[in-house]
């Protein structure tokens, strides 16, 4: 019983020294964090992150960009389109009012103004700002065009669709614009 007990006081002293657990080489473990490799742009993963519906996730993306980029035409008219997904109307608007200033604002920036100045019920400025976007677009986009109707209608009749909701949505366009579509 001794011999027995000796034993078993010597399995657990040297148990006690070994590291335990799994070996690092198994693959259980996540790989080690690389300080030396290059981030990938904010932009990018914002785009992304948009597509996938994650606008909250994007907006963080987006903001380590302006961080890195600067508050560039791109980077306040993607802050500004992830604030609009998020309903965030009078930060998106002051957004895309910045985005707009700029000489390089893009059609789709001024259009998504546009729906910004709709959803708040500011149809008469929607409208001129539309018209811009829609001008600017040489009236290809044919969500520009829908937004520029809706826009008409809403002007000319102010009671038009007043106890309908209007949805829009975010439609990718190219590698980093984004249109905001009505839905049906």
């Amino acid at each position: 019983m001794r011999r027995v007990g000796a034993s078993l006081g010597l399995l657990l002293a040297v148990a006690a020294c070994s590291p335990g657990g799994r070996d690092a080489s198994d693959g259980v473990y996540a790989p080690a964090l690389d300080t030396r490799a290059e981030a990938v742009d904010g932009m990018l993963v914002g785009h992304r992150l948009m597509a996938a519906g994650e606008h909250e996730l994007a907006l963080d993306a987006y903001r380590r960009a302006a961080a890195t980029r600067g508050f560039t035409t791109e980077v306040l008219s993607a802050l500004g389109s992830a604030n609009l997904a998020l309903g965030r109307l009078n930060q998106a608007e002051d957004l895309l009012r910045r985005a707009t200033r700029r000489d390089d604002a893009m059609p789709e920036d001024w259009n998504n103004l546009g729906v910004v100045l709709m959803e708040r019920g500011k149809t008469a400025e929607a409208e001129q700002v539309l018209h811009k976007a829609y001008a600017l677009d040489n009236g290809e986009s044919d969500a520009i065009r829908d937004n520029l109707r809706l826009a008409l209608a809403k002007n000319a009749d102010p009671d038009y669709d007043a106890g309908q909701e209007q949805d829009y949505r975010l439609v990718r366009r190219g590698s980093s614009d984004y249109l905001l579509r009505r839905t049906d």
